[in-house]
């Protein structure tokens, strides 16, 4: 802006003090002042945040892993800054509902956005009437946490690794069942990435939620399923299930002896994650400030023990890593979903 001011001076003093130069001299110097009021005004708000409550959007059932999730780091979140942070449960259409909400929100910062990988880059692939759009819609906090799955085969399936399974499957060609807690689900991409990228022939049975499937796994109905590790592991324990492989990209800390499915099929993850958003032009200041403060609290001891035990490790990816990241899913999944021919429920 200065030097732009500085180019209609000069070019005032050639025309002899045009009357149209002069006049857009003095536009230009009242719209300096303007956005240097606005700039400032930013950043004094910027300062005083969080000056009232803010309301945490939670696209899930009240009372599940995401609120379990969301709670102690709240709680944390109080107790630096002063200010609560209410938690608005507003489960429906995979996500999609709450989503939404946080859309039409005022970007001021004081309505943040827990969000997940199914309606970040699951729900724009599978849903032909899109409420909202998870790129234009929205600007990344940070990545919270990834969650951890487990390849696990029921106890008596006669294969103890990736490769064993591979076998047996191409020798069963249409008998290895895999489940998932819904058509659509990341249980669900999970079961096609390995069905496509290994070259087996398996059948998917769909449930509602993870409980029916470890009853029906526990009950030797189905054969395998990539599932949550906090569902699983106690009877990975007891030996009742057999864990083969974790679906992110590298070994996990839960399990550290179970390998990665991609050392096996090189490429492959499916990996569950939690992360925060707000809504597009929420200014960068506060999204910094947000972004300063909940990366800190996901360095406390007390968070990661928390996390561990609800099979999910802490993250904190910077909001530009995190919006590299969400793009990438968004056009990784959707050859998938189109590969595969998934549909929403």
């Amino acid at each position: 802006m200065a030097a732009a001011i500085a180019m209609f001076e000069t070019c005032d003093k050639r025309s002899g003090g045009g009357i149209l130069v002069v006049l857009n001299l003095q536009l230009l110097r009242s719209l300096s002042g303007i956005l240097g009021s606005i700039v400032f005004a930013t950043m004094a708000v910027a300062q005083a945040y969080p000056s009232k409550p803010v309301r945490l959007i939670i696209p899930w059932p009240a009372g599940g892993p995401a609120e379990a999730l969301a709670r102690p780091m709240m709680a944390k979140f109080q107790e630096s800054t002063g200010q609560p942070v209410v938690i608005d449960s507003r489960p429906g259409a995979n996500g999609s509902l709450g989503f939404a909400l946080a859309a039409k929100a005022r970007p001021d910062g004081y309505t943040w956005l827990q969000a997940h990988l199914s309606p970040v880059a699951l729900n724009p692939a599978l849903q032909r009437e899109k409420s909202y759009d998870p790129i234009k819609d929205f600007e990344p906090i940070t990545l919270i946490a990834g969650s951890t799955s487990v390849l696990v085969v029921r106890a008596e399936l006669p294969v103890k690794s990736v490769p064993e399974l591979i076998t047996y499957a191409k020798a069963n060609p249409g008998k290895v069942t895999y489940g998932s807690i819904g058509t659509g689900s990341t249980t669900h991409l999970a079961g096609e990435m390995l069905r496509m990228m290994s070259g087996i022939d398996i059948l998917h049975v769909p449930y509602k939620g993870a409980s029916p499937v470890i009853t029906e796994l526990l009950g030797g109905r189905i054969s395998m399923a990539v599932i949550g590790v906090s569902a699983v592991m106690p009877h990975i324990q007891t030996g009742k299930l057999r864990g083969l492989a974790v679906s992110r990209s590298k070994r996990s800390a839960l399990l550290p002896d179970l390998p990665a499915i991609n050392e096996t099929l090189p490429g492959f993850e499916v990996s569950s994650w939690y992360g925060l958003m707000v809504p597009a032009g929420t200014p960068k200041e506060i999204v910094n400030k947000i972004y300063g403060e909940v990366s800190r609290i996901l360095k406390s001891p007390e968070i990661v023990e928390q996390m561990l035990k609800l099979g999910m490790e802490p993250d904190g990816m910077a909001p530009d890593a995190f919006k590299v990241k969400i793009r990438e899913e968004i056009a990784r999944y959707a050859k998938v979903v189109k590969a595969a021919g998934m549909e929403a429920q």
